[in-house]
């Protein structure tokens, strides 16, 4: 183009004439007419553009069909893009968009990076310099955020651990007396002469017990225990009331001591009853451990199925599987004061997507809607299938986002709670992790009495 053009330009003010020829030589004009897309909001920010005439609106996604003016260049030599000439892996932050017929000049990238070094090498240097500083504290302030998240979670972790293995180190502190007193009772039995065959009678009618069929109402437990107490006094056994409270809690009755007292008659009594109470005692406490185990072992699976780990990062996935794995990290958190509403869609089809990354989206907009209800409230989680895309709404009946608040929201370190309580990067890590890794939308919508946050992805990631 005719370097004569840029000239008047205020952008261009201080360049020689033969540096602005140098620059004419290798940029070329585009010319545009109304709604024509100049360049691309995601797209690598391989061009400068300088614009010449006209106007032309520059937008960012804010939802599935919605846009947000930035801003208008209607002036001669307002600029935009070429950001690769500082930093290879940046990309445009926003879409222009033609809104009447005009011309725009155009300059790669690469050749604007390589006529700066050349004329103004020292402002290169800052340039560059301001780059990196920026983005090593974007890349400090977001570890700081996942640090505060995985702190949150391991807290609540801890929390969800420490019920049974509390239970776990009871259960087998009560194991070591109960399997004494079962020790203690056979020999008893033995030094008191009990018959084999007596024994084996003995145990039979101690199979028919089946605890898990027994009425654990607390006032029927205690007329029991009130009954057998006075049964097991009547004739004469020592120490009646260590037993009692076992063999009522297994819904042993009077009847069952009548037809066990057939078997074990005189001195033989008590030993017998007391190994019966002590099986039972015993059978109860490894059950109580089997669970608590079981209860760790999957805590433990749903760590690794949250955090992703001895998986590929791109996979083919569930969403509705790792928005139960956030919420299982969550529980404890969620509390007794939140109402979780699952409205999961039967035929939601599998996503190509990171799912480590997506299962933290889902926690920071999941965190996010418990502390807007102050842990108080319904949190509703919807997915379902729209055309090509998968949508996932994630909304709280906390007490509303104003317009002003909305706005803002995805903007880094903005934050509207305490100091201390958030860094203000939550929504903006969630958006970075949704259009720029999947190609997808987040946007806010407001509904009555619910604030939702409305995650769109398409079921096939772009190459």
């Amino acid at each position: 183009m005719d370097a004569s053009e840029l000239r008047p330009l205020f952008l261009f003010e201080g360049i020689t004439d033969a540096q602005l020829g140098e620059m004419a030589a290798v940029g070329d004009v585009v010319t545009f007419e109304e709604g024509h897309e100049l360049f691309r909001e995601g797209d690598p920010a391989d061009c400068w553009w300088v614009l010449l005439e006209g106007q032309v609106s520059v937008v960012r996604r804010a939802g599935r069909e919605a846009t947000v003016v930035m801003m208008t260049m209607d002036r001669p030599g307002q600029w935009a893009g070429g950001f690769h000439a500082w930093d290879e892996s940046s990309q445009y932050l926003a879409t222009g968009r033609a809104v009447t017929p005009g011309r725009m000049f155009r300059l790669p990238s690469w050749e604007l990076g390589r006529l700066a070094r050349e004329w103004f090498p020292f402002a290169v240097h800052l340039i560059q310099g301001f780059f990196q500083t920026v983005r090593r504290m974007d890349a400090m302030s977001r570890d700081r955020e996942r640090l505060i998240g995985l702190g949150q979670i391991a807290a609540g972790l801890g929390h969800e651990l420490n019920n049974p293995a509390s239970a776990s180190a009871r259960a087998v502190d009560a194991l070591h007396d109960s399997f004494d007193t079962l020790l203690a009772s056979l020999v008893a039995m033995g030094e008191r002469s009990l018959t084999a065959d007596r024994f084996v009678a003995i145990d039979s009618l101690r199979r028919e017990i089946d605890p898990s069929v027994a009425n654990t109402d607390p006032l029927a437990v205690a007329d029991r225990e009130n009954a057998l107490s006075s049964w097991l006094d009547q004739r004469g056994v020592k120490d009646a009331w260590r037993i009692t409270p076992g063999l009522a809690a297994a819904g042993v009755d009077v009847a069952w001591c009548e037809r066990a007292g057939a078997i074990l008659e005189g001195d033989t009594l008590g030993p017998g009853l007391t190994w019966v109470e002590s099986t039972l005692s015993t059978q109860a406490l490894l059950t109580e451990i089997k669970e608590s185990t079981a209860r760790i072992s999957a805590l433990i699976d749903d760590v690794r199925s949250y955090a992703q780990l001895d998986r590929a990062p791109m996979q083919a996935i569930d969403v509705t599987e790792g928005i139960e794995s956030t919420l299982k990290m969550l529980r404890a958190k969620l509390g007794d004061g939140v109402v979780v509403v699952r409205d999961y869609a039967e035929d939601l089809p599998q996503i190509d997507a990171f799912p480590a990354e997506l299962n933290q989206v889902w926690t920071n907009l999941i965190d996010n809607a418990i502390d807007a209800m102050e842990r108080q409230g319904t949190l509703r989680i919807t997915t379902r299938t729209d055309g090509d895309e998968v949508l996932v709404e994630v909304s709280d009946t906390g007490p509303g986002m104003p317009l002003e608040t909305q706005a803002r929201a995805f903007d880094p370190f903005y934050t509207t709670k305490d100091v201390g309580k958030g860094t203000g990067l939550g929504l903006d890590i969630s958006r970075r992790i949704v259009v720029e890794r999947h190609n997808g939308q987040i946007f806010i919508e407001l509904r009555p009495g619910e604030t939702v946050l409305c995650v769109r992805l398409p079921r096939r990631r772009p190459s």
